[in-house]
């Protein structure tokens, strides 16, 4: 019997979010379209400057080698527009891939090894927000988690063991890939040392990573501060560290395409005595609708100007026959 409320919450929680979507459906004239296309264009700098600090990782571990710009930014911007889409951060894959094509004589294990420098922000500026939002009094607590309706979120936080047996045996899963990986380990972690050669450097990881990404989330602070405006919430610095906070959850489960359901939930919770019903569940799913489609636009561009592709399933189809062509070259080498 115990599985029924939790699958109750769960089917709640996905009527909720299509309720939001008609809200935001029914409210697209009251949109304040001024503030939203400045609100987008600040996220898309974000994204921009967040992709120099990328570049900048890759140069690192890569000094003796040619890097376009240009092809680091659509990789960058490609694979967050394909995130928005898809769940469990597809678009990654497309990232890999590209920056792999992108640049000469680099690895897969050492550009996937470089993804993680990024994480070291994104870390130490997320605990802050977390700190200020589980503050305010309105920021659910942990134990809440399951009441709040978001489908995927409302299911794990119901089913803790669940989430320890997933979490136990992803964890089983990367040892058994490791042992798999043994006869070549010392290429391998060398390989992945490559990626991370920046942080070694303390001072330069600051200067051209930390300080470059907290120059990116300004713009993106300011991003929410408009969207905020645009859907007539309120901008204002407690709102947009709420919805930082927000997203910093969404983000650690992202079984849906940009967190959708598990924002929806919290922006509503949060958002409850700011303003009327509608107006929260409206923007509660439009800020996602309008940063989805824009990167989305955006990423597509870049993937047609840049690297000539006309679709995000060609891109995928030529990483796996890129894959594959390298196995066999390396197998043949190996004979």
């Amino acid at each position: 019997m115990s599985g029924a409320p939790s699958a109750a919450l769960i089917f709640a929680g996905i009527g909720d979010f299509f309720d939001a979507v008609s809200q935001f459906a029914s409210s697209l004239a009251d949109i304040n379209w001024g503030a939203l296309a400045l609100g987008l264009l600040c996220f898309g700098v974000y994204l921009t400057v967040r992709s120099r600090a990328f570049y900048n990782v890759l140069r690192a571990a890569y000094p003796a080698e040619p890097i376009e710009f240009k092809r680091i930014w659509g990789a960058y911007i490609a694979a967050y527009g394909f995130n928005n889409v898809v769940p469990a951060r597809g678009g990654d894959v497309i990232k890999l891939f590209l920056v792999k094509t992108s640049i000469p004589n680099s690895t897969y294990s050492a550009i996937a090894a470089a993804f993680f420098v990024e994480l070291g922000f994104d870390a130490s500026m997320g605990a802050f927000i977390l700190f200020f939002a589980f503050t305010q009094g309105v920021f659910p607590k942990p134990p809440d988690f399951s009441q709040l309706g978001a489908f995927d979120l409302s299911f794990f936080a119901s089913h803790p063991r669940f989430l320890l047996f997933l979490l136990t045996f992803l964890a089983v899963a990367g040892l058994v890939g490791f042992a798999l990986l043994s006869t070549r380990v010392k290429a391998f972690w060398a390989r992945v040392r490559q990626g991370l050669t920046i942080i070694f450097d303390r001072k330069r990881y600051f200067r051209e990573v930390w300080l470059v990404q907290f120059g990116g989330w300004l713009f993106r602070f300011a991003a929410f501060w408009f969207l905020l405006d645009a859907f007539h919430i309120g901008g204002s610095v407690k709102n947009v560290l709420l919805v930082l906070g927000v997203n910093a959850v969404a983000a650690v489960v992202p079984f849906t395409p940009g967190g959708a359901g598990v924002q929806q939930a919290f922006l509503v919770k949060v958002f409850a005595g700011t303003a009327a019903g509608a107006t929260v569940a409206a923007y509660s799913v439009g800020q996602q609708i309008a940063i989805a489609a824009f990167s989305l636009g955006v990423g597509f561009v870049a993937l047609a100007t840049i690297f000539k592709f006309r679709s995000f399933k060609e891109v995928i189809a030529a990483g796996k026959e890129h894959r594959e062509a390298e196995k066999a070259a390396a197998s043949n080498a190996v004979r």
